[in-house]
């Protein structure tokens, strides 16, 4: 669906390009540089012909398993098992199962045991510490998307390159807030990289979700809220006004909320459905993921009022679509202006656009903000996903 363009040479003029990896090349098929330059020397007087250096191949090119440092032996969030896996963050599309050894932040440790398994070999990488991997060093850094989200900067002759994974700009109290991090390549997610998606200040979302809550529970109707269990879940519980009424957790939040606290970040005290009596489930804010939508774990919430957090639910089409009384728009995603003000800190001349709306940025990138813009493909979209559905639906429903 997306594919990358060439590296181009200093000096040209930024537009914008597809190909299909990060190798050097202009236009469209790959061109022997060194040959045309060679011929083009040939034609000139040997003594006036200048000398000609030929630009580096890049830090990162896109393989069958995803992004692939040569100079470290390391993938970034790779698509399959691999020797050595770098992990942005916990979520499906990013920390994938199979891989020999995987380094992330330690904060994301507890999570990423539950995501990959009890036998994965996981190494902590405190947060600005750097690692030698191979000829390139690597630091991690915080990206704000969830508790232990990391970007990744990868450094090789005095070359610098960083790798967002999926971040945001917000304030959240349950993760380490994103730093702006230096560098001459910038890789960026772009799930909501359209000038549409501007986010509502948090507090004011916060406190209309509260209100809807203490109307239901008002009406003697528990109010239940659909949001990711990994990240959106845990802001939510830290962010509402718990006094309302009791907090009750589907099973993989639950998971996901023993995982925070075994990483040491308090949250409030949660409840499974089965163990409150139904006079206080009527006054609960129920949390739960996608899937429960419509499965039989609902039947223990007769009437209940519904709703769905997430960046999408700023589009009404998509509001309809999750047939739920109320959207809210919370997201853990950079926005449009956020994603520009984050490209804009880095100092980067070269951005490598991943992971949603590719098109649109880069070419506000590169004809904007004359930078050297492509696109960077990725077997994965959206908010979660697909597959972060799939891997909450495998949770039981309720706590053992």
């Amino acid at each position: 669906m997306f594919e990358t363009p060439s590296i181009r040479l200093r000096g040209a003029r930024p537009r914008v390009r597809d190909s299909g990896s990060l190798r050097p090349e202009e236009g469209g098929a790959t061109p022997d540089l060194g040959s045309r330059l060679t011929s083009k020397a040939r034609r000139m007087p040997s003594a006036s012909a200048p000398s000609v250096r030929l630009p580096r191949p890049p830090l990162l090119e896109v393989t069958e398993h995803g992004l692939y440092c040569a100079a470290g032996d390391f993938h970034v969030d790779p698509w399959g098992p691999v020797a050595r896996a770098v992990v942005t963050h916990g979520h499906a599309d990013h920390a994938r199962r199979g891989s020999r050894a995987y380094l992330a932040a330690p904060s994301g440790l507890p999570v990423l045991r539950l995501r990959l398994g009890r036998d994965a070999r996981l190494e902590a990488l405190p947060f600005g510490e750097e690692r030698r991997l191979g000829d390139a060093t690597v630091s991690l850094h915080p990206a704000g998307h969830l508790l232990g989200s990391a970007q990744v900067r990868i450094e090789h002759r005095g070359e610098v390159w960083v790798v967002s994974g999926d971040y945001k700009t917000d304030s959240d109290p349950t993760c380490e807030p994103f730093e702006a991090v230096p560098c001459d390549t910038f890789v960026t997610e772009s799930t909501f990289g359209l000038p549409v998606f501007r986010w509502p200040a948090q507090a004011t979302v916060l406190a209309a979700i509260d209100a809807w809550w203490r109307e239901n529970a008002a009406a003697g109707r528990a109010s239940v809220v659909f949001a990711y269990a990994l990240g959106k879940a845990q802001r939510l519980l830290a962010g509402v006004d718990s006094s309302i009424g009791p907090l009750v957790v589907h099973g993989a939040v639950r998971a996901c909320v023993d995982a925070y606290r075994a990483a040491g970040r308090a949250l409030p005290a949660v409840h499974a459905a089965t163990t409150l009596p139904r006079e206080r489930l009527v006054r609960s804010l129920v949390i739960a993921p996608p899937s429960a939508q419509g499965s039989p774990w609902m039947r223990r919430f007769p009437g209940a009022s519904t709703a769905f957090v997430s960046g999408w639910m700023h589009l009404r089409a998509l509001r309809r679509q999750r047939r739920v009384d109320r959207g809210f728009v919370l997201s853990d995603h950079v926005d449009w202006p956020g994603l520009l003000g984050a490209v804009a800190a880095t100092g980067a001349a070269r951005v490598g656009v991943t992971h949603g709306y590719t098109g649109p940025v880069v070419r506000w990138l590169a004809e904007r903000s004359g930078l050297d813009a492509w696109a960077l493909p990725t077997r994965f979209t959206g908010e979660g996903g697909v597959e972060e559905e799939a891997l909450e639906a495998e949770a039981p429903e309720e706590e053992p």
